[in-house]
């Protein structure tokens, strides 16, 4: 049990990187089928529906770099990996808001993506106020990457 620090803070970055993950992957797999039929329909739409799918999949890579920030700051990737079991926790629990977050806004931002897919799919010149509906819950994983990066970092001061 000398290495459960570790160990938990590893659960910490791989529930970062593989909840946001799954997210993003079924959120940008509902947005490709929507944008799939419009592209059907009309393909010069092709583009501006492809920004549109690839929306969701942002919270995946916050994810990922989350799992990473914590990697390395836990000597993982380089360096002492001799972390006390309560920063071992901290770790975990400063990497679940991106995990949570990250999965439940790509999954809701991916609704709101294909809402937008259609707007475009009727009114391809409304395609900048489309783009505003997913790009607003955007917003909330980014909020989550923020706190998840700042108490990542907090985490490696403290004398515990």
């Amino acid at each position: 049990m000398e290495n459960i620090g570790v160990v938990l803070a590893l659960a910490g970055a791989v529930l970062a990187a593989l909840v946001a993950g799954i997210g993003s992957a079924v959120g940008v797999g509902m947005a490709g089928e929507a944008a799939a039929g419009v592209v059907t329909e009309d393909p010069s739409k092709f583009g501006k529906v492809l920004l549109l799918q690839l929306l969701p999949g942002t919270q995946g890579i916050y994810g990922l770099l989350i799992g990473f920030v914590t990697l390395t700051q836990i000597g993982i990737m380089g360096g002492s990996s001799d972390i006390s079991w309560v920063k071992g926790v901290l770790y975990l629990v400063a990497c679940l808001p991106m995990a949570f977050v990250g999965y439940k806004s790509a999954i809701r931002q991916a609704r709101a993506s294909v809402a937008s897919i259609g707007i475009v799919a009727k009114r391809p010149d409304q395609f900048g106020k489309a783009l505003i509906f997913p790009a607003m819950v955007e917003t909330y994983a980014i909020l989550a990457l923020l706190i998840s990066i700042l108490a990542i970092f907090g985490i490696n001061g403290l004398n515990v």
